[in-house]
Parts: structure tokens; C-alpha cells; sequence
């Protein structure tokens, strides 16, 4: 079982208030507040989409870039010896430090 939705390249993370009765979201991975709600599975769906949906056209309308989740490149500081360790780990996998460190971050984020 899984708590997320795609569509159109964002995605979703949906929770359930027992105390309303129903079932919300917002996109992940974007600073805008993009929410949506609704009391079945299947309006659910249908209001993800038509957030998604409206996002992208409010900012075409507004003229601005609607912000896209993730592109793939991370950039963060760790400790040198940290980073000599994976980088050895990496050479005695047969990769790329990318390549390693994509693999371990996908396996410790599920």
C-alpha cells in the first residue's frame, strides 16, 4: 500500500483526517502550497489532477515557470572522511561515486 500519487511529473503525499472525514494532499517537492482534498479515493484522484493541473496554468497565466520537482542533481557538504569512505566504496563496487551514491540514498529513502 502506498500514501502517494503521481500525475504529470508531481507527486503527492495523502493523508486521512478521521476528525473531517476526508482525505488530503499536497505536492511534494515544490515551495508553492499546492493542496487538494476531497472524501473518496476516486474524487481524490480527480482533485490531485486538477491541482496539478491548475498549478501549471496559474503560473502560465501569471508568467512564471511552474516550479518542477527534482532534477536530479544534489549538491550538500560531508565530512572528508565521510567522503573518502564512499569514494572507496564506490571504486571497490566497480562505480562512479554518482552512480553509489544514487544507489545507496534510493535504497535508504525507500
Amino acid at each position: 500500500m502506498t500514501n502517494a500519487m503521481t500525475y504529470n511529473g508531481y507527486s503527492a503525499r495523502v493523508e486521512y483526517d478521521d476528525e473531517d472525514g476526508i482525505f488530503f494532499g499536497r505536492l511534494a517537492g515544490i515551495s508553492d502550497g499546492v493542496g487538494f482534498h476531497a472524501d473518496n479515493v476516486e474524487d481524490l484522484r480527480i482533485a490531485f489532477r486538477e491541482a496539478v493541473d491548475d498549478y501549471i496554468e496559474t503560473c502560465n497565466k501569471l508568467g512564471k515557470q511552474p516550479e518542477k520537482p527534482y532534477s536530479g542533481k544534489v549538491m550538500f557538504r560531508i565530512d572528508p572522511e565521510v567522503h573518502a569512505r564512499a569514494a572507496k566504496a564506490a571504486e571497490l563496487a566497480g562505480k562512479s561515486l554518482n552512480e553509489w551514491a544514487g544507489e545507496v540514498l534510493a535504497k535508504a529513502a525507500g
